[in-house]
């Protein structure tokens, strides 16, 4: 995911006239797992579904039950999509071709909830918000997740950055607001701003800043070219790369852990790098460490156990499960076949998910997706879907 402004631009204009068309007419097909509209039937409503995934398919949006993985309702949705948890048990949110749009995935429906903008980018889950932010303009919308219940668009906080980038924000339980600071073609650090968006720090020592993570005791750490900047109790601090370009785009935090994993990349004119060794950062000490693991990986193989463990899906087909303390792979659990990582990042490839004390992969070349349990590494479902899915999500509720 080295250059998702290009990429994304690229696809996004192609799709978007077509798909802006169908979204503003119908807002997506809905239709069931047996393939009849959601409309056949007057006054009927889908049976909700407990615990649910979302996986997206060009053209689309599966919903999968998330025990047994059944297929409960296929939604039509134009166009390239993204799925993140929006915070309950709930919702998950969209990234469409026309901006955030709100899923209900439990009752299976698309909800009127919208934040309208070009290339919707990150969204962030922490202290009980969920922070989205609109490349293209450089707004930043912040909400409660629990005020999605009502089917109308929670009354939250808003800032515009001072200009469009590909940035991401999280806001902190104290109410302060940390959001990356940029252009579209250069992007330098971050800013942070009190409850009434005022500024009260900035620290621009983070090149090419991507990505974030919250790791225990509310420590924030977002990517940089040269390592991971840190941001703890209203001081910045910076865990440096042991190379001159060692970036870290991609990060995976947990509150029962002090310690980020991240990828690590040393190559700045790659097309596409492939590496084989991940980064364990120490929000304490400001430490990094590296630990290869003899297969590459994606920026979408990347999660945490419900202990802290560090998560990462190989090319090889296999998880590995690490000790953040010690960097040491504790347990390796085969998955899906071997894979290797397309060019283009908006292209398919197995996504790792992670619930609670389950593992959930999707096998784009099988059409598949999988649960594994994490303490046993045994198989616990599998699905055949009806297309190759892309991305791969689901609710989770931040209480």
């Amino acid at each position: 995911m080295n250059k998702p402004i290009r990429h994304r631009a690229v696809t996004g204009t192609a799709l978007a006239l077509a798909a802006a068309a169908v979204l503003t007419a119908c807002g997506g097909e809905d239709t069931s797992s047996s393939g009849a509209k959601a409309g056949d039937r007057p006054g009927t409503k889908a049976t909700e579904v407990k615990d649910p995934l979302v996986a997206t398919f060009d053209g689309g949006l599966y919903i999968l039950d998330g025990e047994k993985l059944t297929l409960a309702r296929t939604i039509a949705l134009p166009g390239f999509n993204r799925v993140n948890p929006a915070g309950d048990d709930s919702h998950v949110v969209l990234s469409t071709d026309s901006g955030f749009r709100v899923l209900n995935a439990a009752e299976q429906t698309l909800t009127d909830i919208a934040y309208q903008g070009a290339k919707p980018g990150h969204v962030v889950r922490h202290a009980g918000k969920t922070v989205l932010f609109t490349d293209g303009t450089g707004q930043v919308d912040v909400f409660d997740p629990d005020d999605l219940a009502g089917g109308r668009k929670p009354e939250g906080r808003g800032y515009t950055s001072a200009e469009p980038h590909h940035g991401v924000a999280i806001e902190l339980s104290n109410g302060e607001l940390l959001s990356t600071l940029g252009t579209e073609e250069k992007r330098t650090g971050v800013l942070v701003l009190d409850k009434d968006n005022k500024e009260i720090k900035r620290n621009e020592n983070c090149p090419g800043v991507h990505g974030e993570a919250a790791a225990k005791g509310e420590a924030i750490g977002v990517g940089c070219e040269d390592g991971v900047l840190i941001y703890k109790d209203g001081k910045f601090t910076k865990a440096d790369a042991p190379d001159t370009y060692g970036r870290i785009g991609n990060q995976a935090g947990s509150d029962a852990s002090p310690i980020l994993l991240g990828d690590y990349k040393t190559d700045p004119d790659a097309e596409l790098e492939r590496p084989t060794r991940v980064s364990l950062i120490d929000t304490g000490t400001g430490r990094l460490h590296l630990v290869d693991l003899g297969t590459s990986y994606s920026f979408r193989s990347l999660g945490r156990g419900p202990h802290g463990e560090a998560l990462v899906l190989g090319t090889n087909g296999t998880l590995h499960v690490i000790d953040p303390e010690t960097g040491k792979v504790e347990k390796k659990i085969p998955v899906v076949d071997a894979w290797r990582e397309p060019l283009d990042w908006q292209q398919a490839r197995p996504t790792l998910f992670v619930r609670g004390h389950t593992a959930y992969v999707s096998e784009p070349s099988k059409r598949r997706v999988h649960a594994v349990d994490l303490a046993s590494g045994d198989e616990l479902a599998s699905v055949t879907l009806p297309k190759s899915t892309n991305e791969l999500s689901g609710v989770v509720a931040d209480h």
